[in-house]
């Protein structure tokens, strides 16, 4: 006879969930910063090093290509460790690579973006799972909060490292450093919160099986292409505008704006998600907003650089809160929740980090950006087939087997 032997909560399901809603708002505002943060400082941190710029794209393409590779060993470490006790190692491992950023070496910079890169995938991975296992019948919503903090803590790192160093006569590496300190408060505020929480590892399962899925394919696809136009967005908007005849000041303004939209767009599609099954038309509306925001960015005329740059922000920040929503969707219970992250994110990033270099080879060689422009409706036309698939109320399966004997 087959038995499978379910995690008991220590605590009732109420202080359980609160315990667990609290981890993910503090992580998720942690995710972010190491990130965003580095963007405002890269000039002063290539006049400092007396670095190239080849240097420069590295630092900023490393942390993708680390969210991608260091995604597949989430599942594993999940069911070794338990989901609590792997997110708060993800906050150990960015304190230390958020200190080692800030000793000032080039190469001490780059190991720990690489040691914030592997702690922000596998958390990234986690946290999915997590949601699905304590509130599994509130998965959008709590899907928005955690959405919603990821963007607005990145959106405030951003706008801050630059005055902090100013304020601490320091070029980059204050500022870098500091941004361990928030992470050592989450952590300790979230080891409060749990110590009596921290629930059985998972029994074992056989995430492998979803490689063979014609859905979780096309939920890793959806993630690809959506993480890929967003960091294009990150890497070249206020290039783009620039071209356009936009002050260098107007564009990073425009940045910081369609950074700020994102935060609304992805808290309002995860909560559409909780009212309608079927999320095609959600897929819909939204490449139609990506398409016009591009369209108007690098073909519109003058008066559209600005609608176009918030529409593109609410739809590019709706798409990520779907991508992240239909891990839960898609998935039955949370063991397939954390095995279908995982897969998705490892190689939706591993998509990501080729869109920001492809998109700036092809405007070297063209020497305008209407090649780009192309890629991009073309990315968007994929994007919106490959949602037609996900967007349909089925599921992966399970993950979970006969694991135990009696």
């Amino acid at each position: 006879m087959s038995t499978r032997t379910q995690r008991t909560p220590a605590h009732p399901a109420g202080t359980a969930a609160a315990a667990t809603l609290v981890l993910v708002v503090l992580v998720a505002l942690a995710l972010r910063p190491p990130f965003t943060a580095v963007a405002p400082l890269l000039e002063r941190i290539q006049q400092d090093l007396a670095v190239s710029n080849t240097f420069g794209g590295v630092l900023t393409t490393l942390p993708v290509v680390c969210l991608g590779a260091f995604a597949f060993v989430a599942p594993k470490l999940r069911q070794r460790f338990g989901d609590e006790k792997v997110v708060l190692g993800c906050l150990v491992v960015l304190v230390v690579g958020n200190s080692l950023r800030a000793l000032g070496s080039a190469w001490t910079l780059l190991a720990g973006t690489v040691v914030v890169g592997a702690g922000i995938a596998v958390a990234n991975v986690a946290l999915p799972g997590l949601i699905k296992r304590d509130f599994p019948h509130n998965v959008p919503v709590i899907t928005a909060v955690y959405t919603m903090c990821l963007t607005l803590g990145g959106a405030i790192a951003a706008s801050v490292v630059v005055p902090i160093g100013n304020a601490l006569a320091s070029a980059w590496q204050a500022p870098l450093g500091l941004l361990a300190i928030p992470v050592l408060l989450a952590l300790v505020v979230s080891v409060f919160a749990l110590r009596r929480s921290f629930g059985a590892p998972p029994l074992p399962s056989r995430p492998g099986q979803l490689w063979r899925n014609a859905l979780a394919w096309q939920v890793t696809v959806f993630m690809g292409l959506q993480s890929a136009m967003a960091y294009v967005v990150f890497g070249w908007l206020p290039t783009m505008l620039q071209s356009r005849g936009m002050s260098p000041e107007l564009a990073g303004l425009a940045l910081g704006v369609q950074a700020a939209v994102q935060a609304v767009g992805s808290m309002t599609v995860p909560l559409l998600c909780r009212r309608f099954r079927d999320q095609r038309p959600i897929a819909v509306v939204l490449a139609v907003l990506i398409v016009l925001g591009f369209s108007g960015i690098l073909a519109g005329p003058p008066v559209w650089l600005w609608p176009a740059t918030v529409a593109l922000g609410l739809a590019q920040g709706a798409a990520f809160g779907l991508a992240l929503t239909l891990f839960g969707l898609r998935s039955p219970d949370s063991d397939t929740t954390t095995a279908l992250s995982g897969m998705a994110q490892g190689g939706g990033y591993l998509i990501a980090a080729a869109g920001p270099l492809l998109i700036g080879l092809l405007h070297d060689l063209s020497g305008s950006w209407t090649v780009p422009l192309v890629l991009l409706l073309a990315c968007s036309a994929v994007w919106l087939a490959v949602g037609l698939l996900v967007g349909r109320p089925v599921q992966v399966p399970s993950v979970r087997g006969d694991v135990t004997r009696q």
